[in-house]
């Protein structure tokens, strides 16, 4: 979970990070106690980017005062035996339970900077999983860590599949009118955790991305995600077709108790039809029989203002995490 920096912990006086000391098997288990995690800090997603970026993964467990306190994976590239050196910490640490207060990550950003120190040839990117707000922004001004004044926030929703959802009348209207149409026998919605799907959103992804040319994940990166799905953090894709003709698909990964929504494609058909409403509202009920509490609706910015305005339309939860650090 994000790091609640108002709670209040007893003083401590020792933390400790031990890299790549837990099997993958441990790690796991590890993992999926966390209630709120990120695909940044999820195992598959540093073998994707290994292979894509070839970069070099670290696994820290955090200790607290010899308990463990946390999880944190590092990402990292370097030459001339790391006199250049990238370090890349997105979205961590993530706490287990009674952990993350204000003073656990004092002491552990005290550790990092003395681990990966700022110096000549290394790069440094942090976005700390710690939701912004004056007190926040005092808190890691204590760490040492420095604002990348060229970076905003982070932005993304959360969206609570435990709690009853409060759409918004536009979003609930749309909905509606997909569900109408599936009622009617216009459309059809079909569902796959086996990878079976993923072949025709990439083609179909590929070619709306390269068209269009908007950001987000490359084929190449998705192919190496679509790699380390496994049956206990499943890819799962919905599409849904009108007649025998594909119009829309989206794709979830899962990530212990958490998911995120990767990626979406839609024709213009699809978007006539809502698909994406249905499709997304669907996946509330497909991701909670694999025991997913939270969904991470992904990034949001003003530059893709539909996108945006589809996601918060859901009535999930804003969060600004408070942006990037070096």
């Amino acid at each position: 979970m994000h790091a609640s920096y108002l709670q209040k912990n007893q003083p401590n006086t020792g933390c400790s990070i031990e890299w790549n000391i837990l099997s993958l098997k441990e790690w796991q288990e590890r993992f999926d106690k966390i209630a709120q995690s990120n695909i940044l800090q999820s195992y598959h997603y540093a073998q994707a980017m290994a292979l894509t970026a070839r970069q070099k993964a670290r696994w820290g467990l955090i200790k607290i005062n010899g308990v463990e306190a946390g999880l944190v994976q590092l990402l990292e590239a370097g030459v001339l035996w790391n006199l250049f050196h990238g370090v890349i910490l997105d979205r961590g640490p993530l706490w287990f339970d009674g952990f993350g207060g204000a003073a656990h990550i004092k002491l552990f950003f005290d550790v990092f900077n003395q681990q990966f120190p700022p110096r000549f040839g290394r790069k440094r990117r942090i976005i700390p999983e710690i939701e912004g707000g004056a007190t926040a922004h005092a808190l890691i001004k204590q760490t040492g860590l420095l604002k990348k004044t060229e970076e905003g926030s982070y932005h993304t929703l959360w969206w609570d599949l435990e709690a009853e959802p409060t759409l918004r009348p536009n979003w609930r209207g749309s909905l509606q009118k997909a569900e109408k149409n599936l009622s009617l026998g216009e459309i059809r919605t079909e569902w796959d955790d086996q990878g079976k799907f993923y072949p025709d959103l990439r083609r179909e992804y590929a070619q709306d991305k390269a068209i269009r040319g908007y950001g987000g994940a490359s084929p190449k990166f998705l192919d190496n995600l679509a790699r380390f799905s496994t049956k206990q953090n499943p890819m799962v894709i919905g599409k849904l077709s009108k007649g025998d003709v594909l119009i829309a698909m989206m794709m979830f990964l899962k990530h212990g108790q958490t998911a995120t929504y990767q990626v979406g494609w839609s024709s213009d058909k699809g978007r006539h039809y809502c698909a994406h409403h249905l499709l997304l509202w669907q996946a509330r009920t497909v991701l909670q029989a694999y025991g997913v509490k939270q969904l991470d609706l992904g990034g949001i910015n003003d530059e893709n203002n539909g996108l945006k305005k589809f996601k918060e339309g859901t009535g999930a939860t804003p969060c600004a995490l408070l942006g990037f650090y070096t």
